[in-house]
Formats: C-alpha cells, structure tokens, sequence
C-alpha cells in the first residue's frame, strides 16, 4: 500500500507538472530541448523526449561549463536517499599557502536542470575563479524524481530528510578530500534547489554560514507531491521545518534543553512575474526566517542599474545586523535573474544574482 501510495503521488506531481507546463505554452513558442546526453548514469531514461522548455530558446548544452578554466571533477556520496553523483569545480592557479582553506558554495539545480545547466545559466565558475572559492554541484537521480527535483516536500515519508543529510554528506567528503574551510560553506538555489538549500539551512544551521534562495518555497510549506503544487502557486500557509532534536513545549530548545543554534543568515531573489513558484513565498519565507532570528524589517526600497530589471529589496535586522535580505526583481519570470543567455531558466535582463549571491556569503565570513 505503502508503494502504491508513493506512486500516486508521483502521478499527481507529473499531471500538475504537465498542466503547468501547458500554461507556458499559451505565453511563449514551444520548444524542444536537446537529449539528455549519453554521459547521464540513467541512459534509460535519458532516451525520452524532452519536455517544453518556459524559457527563451535553447541552444545546445554544454558538456561542461565553459569557457572558465580549472578543473570539473566527478564525484559520488553515499548517503541515506542513496548515492548521488556531484560535480566539483576548483579554479585554476589557486597556489594555496600551507594550511590555506577556502569557502565552498554549494549550487542546487532546479527542476528540469542538471549541475552542469546550472553551472552554465548561472556562471558562477566565472565568479569562483576571480574570487577563489570552490562550487559544489550535486546532481539529482531521475530515479528519486522523474523530473529531477529535489525532493524537498517530501517529508511525511522521510525522503526530504534523507536527501538533506545525503547533500551534506557530500560536502563532507568533499571537504575531506579538498582544502575547505568549514566555517566558511554556504548554499544556494533555484526553484526546487532553492527550497531544499533552505531546508539544509534549517536542519542543519550550525554547518552553513549562509543560504541563498532564488525563486524557492519555504520547505515547510508542503509535505508532499500533491500539496507542493498548492505551495508553489502560494495556495497555502507557509512554515519552515523543525529541526532534528527540538523540543514541542520550549520553542528554541532542543529536547535535552540546550538551546538550538541560530539559522543562518538568509538571502531571497525571487521574480514577481514567476508563473511558476508565486512571489507569495519570498514574502512569507523572508518574514518567518526573520521571525526565528528576532529580526524586523526594514523600510523597502527599489534599485536599477542600468537597463536591467528593477529591485525592490528589504532588509530584516536583527540587533544592527542584516541577517534576511529580500530582492524582489520586477519583470522576471522563473529564470536566474542576469544569466547566460539563450540558455533554459535564465534571464540576462536581471540583476546578476552570482554577484549577489556571493557578495552576500561573503559578508558572513567577518560574523563567524
């Protein structure tokens, strides 16, 4: 029974998908992507058709993010949802002083992507290589989601726990086997990445000095397929999830009465013209995560550079600190505000959110 249940939620997930997708088609061209390559461990799967793309045309996809120089390395983490494949990049001419650590970003893929694609949409190895840090790429299983989301609403039956602790097992290794600083990981994503990078973030506070969310949902918002669609669309009241070991009477304790640490500090992109995932959720995600950090808001205010699209940005602050900052971006649709263009899920008209993103990890490192 347990089976056919998880099956059904599945069917549910891939009508609504389809549904959503058709919504697209009425509002831009449909398109074709390209077959997953053969270098994807399912080949299987990898022989069906592409679905329609929301975005702009597509034009072929890289093998590998190109043209940033430094090394792409393949990796594999054993974890509790199973194994999961990752991609390492490591910029060029580091010349590490002994004992040199450096910061680690981990990038979240969205629904529809790969690590690669995102790495390429996204540049951030551009970014990496200028500001020396290394980018984490965990790759979802189409085995574990058809559509290659992380499974971040999954959490009546454990999935989206498990996922968590498998990405962060990841890290793990790679930090083992690379200089990494551990005081100096954070993560970031889009769409379905976006909310599973929160959950990291929310589960796992004490381990990320930052979480970066670009067109996300809060991950408490859902528990499973079916109720995820309502989330994204803002049908249903946000929450983040507790985390392991807290207590149901004292709010702030955990069940051996030491106090849980504080989430880390929180940025939010998101485009108020998202078909998608509803802007709705920047707005609720930003004022719970400011509620558990004691945070207040700050007065909005909008900024434009240039002829790209417009932000209105709100800082929550939390004893003169900024610890929730909100970018709403006027005009974007559910793309990587400022990305490569041509590419699926990328705006070039948006602020760059690579810059920002890093600029506002970087700000954490002085805090820790």
């Amino acid at each position: 029974m347990a089976r056919r249940s998880r099956l059904f939620s599945l069917s549910a997930l891939t009508r609504a998908y389809q549904r959503n997708l058709k919504a697209f088609e009425k509002a831009a061209k449909p398109m074709r992507a390209q077959a997953v390559t053969a270098l994807r461990v399912v080949p299987k799967l990898a022989q069906k058709a592409a679905r329609p793309q929301p975005i702009r045309s597509v034009a072929p996809r890289p093998r590998k993010p190109q043209p940033v120089s430094g090394e792409w390395l393949a990796g594999i983490a054993p974890g509790p949802a199973g194994a999961r494949r990752f991609h390492l990049y490591i910029p060029p001419a580091l010349a590490l002083k002994k004992g040199e650590t450096l910061p680690l970003l981990v990038m979240l893929h969205g629904c529809g992507q790969t690590g690669r694609d995102l790495a390429a949409s996204s540049r951030m190895n551009r970014l990496a290589a200028r500001k020396r840090f290394l980018v984490l790429y965990p790759e979802q299983e189409r085995m574990a989601n058809a559509h290659g989301c992380w499974n971040w609403f999954e959490r009546r039956n454990g999935k989206a726990a498990a996922e968590a602790a498998t990405l962060l097992a990841a890290v793990d290794q790679v930090a083992r086997r690379h200089p990494v600083d551990l005081h100096r990981v954070a993560v970031a994503g889009l769409s379905a990445g976006a909310s599973m990078a929160a959950l990291l973030g929310a589960t796992y506070p004490e381990r990320f000095c930052a979480v970066a969310m670009h067109s996300g949902v809060a991950p408490g918002t859902a528990e499973s397929a079916a109720t995820a669609m309502a989330a994204m669309h803002g049908k249903r009241e946000a929450h983040l999830p507790e985390p392991p070991g807290a207590s149901a009477l004292v709010p702030g304790l955990r069940i051996d009465g030491t106090p849980l640490p504080p989430l880390p500090p929180l940025l939010i992109l998101h485009g108020d013209a998202d078909g998608v995932v509803s802007v709705r959720n920047a707005v609720a995600t930003a004022t719970l995560w400011a509620e558990a950090l004691g945070a207040r808001a700050g007065t909005a205010r909008m900024l434009q550079r240039g002829k790209r699209h417009a932000t209105r940005v709100t800082e929550y602050r939390a004893r003169a600190r900024s610890v929730v900052a909100l970018r709403e971006i006027v005009g974007l649709g559910h793309a990587w505000s400022g990305g490569t263009p041509s590419l699926p899920y990328s705006d070039p008209q948006g602020p760059d959110a690579s810059t920002l993103v890093w600029a506002f990890v970087e700000k954490q490192f002085a805090r820790k």
